[in-house]
């Protein structure tokens, strides 16, 4: 049997989810494991000391660790949809620094001590910035979605959740629009399948 690359994931992690919708928009055969967080596998482990999802091993054992690195590996192989094409460098930086910062601390209040209401006050402010962007084209990447809008929906997903009345009322109409259009994807709903947390010895899962 040919070996298969090996993702080690997390459902609702928003890194984990944008390596799993770059896997299926390639088409790369892989298998998936999904972690419980509170019990993370030795071979996890061992494969990535860092210990965060989501980590993705090749058949020769070379491991990647970051979830727009696997992103970009595995399109750089195959790329049927043109996800790479057109990337917004910029919107995914801030996406990753500032958005996830005020994120984090919006969401998480208790846990960082802060103060909710001004934290998304300031995620706010960046959505702002993506919605007249998005008035130029439906999706960041263009007519169609690219590898900008999978790797930055997932947190606009988390964001919008924490307060699903109050984000419905925020008049950002074409990026409630976007959103919307990802929420819906048939390719999130295969990225969202349900699984049970992989153990050793469990017969393969692969991803498709």
């Amino acid at each position: 049997m040919t070996a298969r690359p090996v993702l080690y994931s997390f459902r609702r992690c928003p890194y984990a989810m944008r390596a799993r919708l770059a896997l299926l928009s390639s088409g790369m055969e892989c298998e998936i494991r999904e972690v419980r967080l509170s019990a993370k596998p030795a071979s996890m482990l061992r494969a990535s000391p860092k210990a965060t999802v989501p980590v993705f091993v090749l058949p020769d054992h070379t491991v990647v660790d970051e979830s727009l690195d696997i992103m970009c590996w595995v399109l750089g192989q195959h790329d049927p949809q043109h996800w790479l094409f057109n990337i917004r460098h910029d919107l995914i930086a801030q996406n990753d620094g500032p958005f996830k910062y005020h994120l984090d601390r919006y969401k998480y209040a208790t846990r960082y001590q802060s103060n909710p209401d001004c934290h998304r006050a300031e995620a706010l402010k960046i959505l702002e910035n993506i919605d007249k962007i998005l008035q130029e084209g439906f999706f960041l990447h263009g007519a169609r979605p690219g590898l900008t809008d999978a790797a930055i929906a997932p947190f606009v997903r988390q964001f919008a959740a924490t307060d699903p009345d109050w984000f419905a009322s925020v008049p950002l109409v074409r990026l409630q629009e976007w959103l919307q259009a990802f929420l819906t994807s048939p390719l999130l709903g295969r990225a969202m399948c349900r699984l049970d947390p992989w153990q050793e010895g469990d017969a393969p899962i692969l991803l498709h």
